[in-house]
């Protein structure tokens, strides 16, 4: 057998150490849990990582719906993701019981949520809903309404000067049904189901929280303290948070591909593409204005509201170290 010369073998050497180099450098994995199922409400992260965004970012982003069963602030504690998306309120309370999450990212500047009453019951402010029933979400999604009912100062346990909560399900059946007088609506989701139902606009009176100035912020990105004291993960989520934006600032240019990403990456084959194309649309009057960074203002305003619950407020005390900029910060130098 011929001995290679002294070139050949530096330079067999010298390709298997680039490949060692190479796979030294692979992408970093990031695993992102939603609040909720594959949606518009998402479109976001799902164009980033179809349009090659979080690749180019040297990202490998694994992203995993959400569902009734799945609490986003238990997966990310117990190692199931890096980054988790979920409603300030949700997050500063499970802060308060030990979960230490922080926000790095807010891409939703303004709140969605809606109370949405059929209009035949007479409704017509919020000076009405004493002795009504409301239809609620529960698991985190309440909290914005026991804080609005305290601000109202309206109990919210069926007292005859209050009114009564309906713990509602995830659909818009209470209403439809006429079990309660209002439910609990987004402006990207439920309330387009009442209209798909067969209820004209005309027939209905809704309530935003974005008009009480008691709203609270929703969609935003959390992580758990401990990580940011690791620099190397601040990069990795700050490479996250510009290409994700990135993914917003695309879906709002480009709302019905958006929709198509969105319908690609549903598994369950539920959503429709009247209903998604209409969900990324509202969706994107929510992102408008947003880079990514959490305005103190609105936090402030959200700490204040969750405060303000009586005798039961969502949380008894000023929260500290509830959120950083270090990450968006260094996402927008990008």
């Amino acid at each position: 057998m011929k001995r290679m010369k002294y070139g050949t073998t530096m330079a067999v050497l010298g390709g298997t150490m680039l490949g060692a180099s190479f796979q030294v450098s692979a992408a970093d994995d990031v695993a992102l849990q939603l609040k909720w199922v594959t949606q518009g409400q998402f479109a976001g992260y799902y164009v980033a990582q179809d349009k090659g965004f979080y690749e180019e970012a040297d990202l490998n982003v694994t992203i995993k719906p959400g569902g009734p069963d799945i609490a986003p602030p238990q997966v990310i504690v117990g190692g199931g993701a890096d980054v988790i998306v979920d409603w300030m309120p949700s997050a500063l309370a499970s802060r308060e019981k030990g979960v230490p999450l922080v926000n790095i990212a807010q891409p939703f500047k303004r709140s969605g949520m809606m109370l949405t009453c059929l209009k035949e019951t007479g409704i017509t402010s919020p000076d009405d809903f004493k002795g009504r029933t409301l239809g609620v979400w529960f698991f985190g999604n309440e909290y914005p309404f026991l804080s609005w009912m305290s601000a109202l100062g309206i109990p919210t346990d069926g007292e005859e000067n209050g009114v009564t909560v309906l713990k509602q399900g995830f659909n818009v059946d209470p209403l439809l049904q006429k079990q309660a007088d209002c439910i609990s609506t987004m402006t990207y989701n439920e309330y387009w189901q009442v209209i798909d139902a067969g209820i004209s606009e005309e027939q209905l009176v809704v309530f935003k929280y974005e008009d009480t100035g008691v709203s609270t912020m929703e969609d935003g990105l959390y992580v758990l303290e401990e990580n940011l004291q690791d620099e190397a993960f601040v990069d990795k989520m700050a490479r996250f948070v510009a290409a994700s934006m990135k993914g917003w600032e695309y879906a709002r240019e480009n709302p019905d591909e958006a929709a198509d990403i969105v319908l690609e990456n549903d598994a369950s084959g539920a959503q429709t593409e009247k209903h998604q194309q209409r969900m990324v649309r509202e969706v994107n009057k929510l992102t408008e204005g947003s880079d990514g960074s959490l305005d103190p203002a609105d936090y402030e305003r959200t700490v204040q509201t969750l405060l303000s619950g009586g005798s039961d407020p969502v949380i008894t005390k000023e929260p500290e170290g509830a959120w950083t900029s270090i990450v968006t910060d260094k996402a927008l130098a990008m």
